[in-house]
């Protein structure tokens, strides 16, 4: 088995559970901010949506040049969410395909104005920030439902809206 067949078969699991959360954002709440220093609703979503992708794009090369990334974009409307996750998922899933035991061992890195910043094994790099930084913002994604009053799906778990073990 290769290195990237388990990240391949988390990110199938956990795009499933990422697809539950995005089907419940109200379109009519899209530029809602829980606090000014927020991302909107909207923001958020389509973070959420593009993740996979955007991350495997940044790790399929050996370095990163950190880019100032100034107000995130939004979605025009929620039924982009759904289709925007599923290109996000292809180009990810193709990205991480090309990937030998090898390059996902090689170290990668990112720097600012040309400096370094870390370095780490790609493999690292794709577990902490595709992975665990998309769960986190799905995290912050299901508070940002519970506080507009949307019933929050099972993540995890039951949630207080959904418990998928009940008979």
């Amino acid at each position: 088995m290769r290195i990237v067949d388990s990240i391949l078969a988390e990110l199938d699991r956990e795009a499933d559970t990422t697809r539950r959360v995005l089907a419940r954002v109200p379109n009519e709440k899209l530029n809602w901010k829980p606090h000014p220093k927020s991302m909107s609703l909207g923001q958020l979503s389509h973070h959420v949506a593009t993740t996979p992708g955007g991350v495997a794009t940044i790790v399929a090369k050996t370095e990163f040049e950190v880019i100032d990334f100034g107000n995130q974009p939004s979605v025009a409307s929620a039924s982009e969410l759904i289709p925007t996750l599923e290109r996000s998922l292809a180009e990810a899933k193709s990205i991480l395909n090309g990937f030998d035991d090898s390059t996902m061992m090689a170290n990668w890195k990112l720097t600012r104005a040309g400096k370094e910043l870390f370095s780490a094994p790609r493999v690292g790099i794709i577990r902490s920030i595709m992975l665990n930084h998309w769960y986190h913002h799905r995290g912050q994604l299901s508070v940002y439902l519970r506080l507009l009053d949307v019933p929050v799906p099972s993540i995890y778990g039951p949630s207080a809206d959904e418990n998928p073990f009940a008979a």
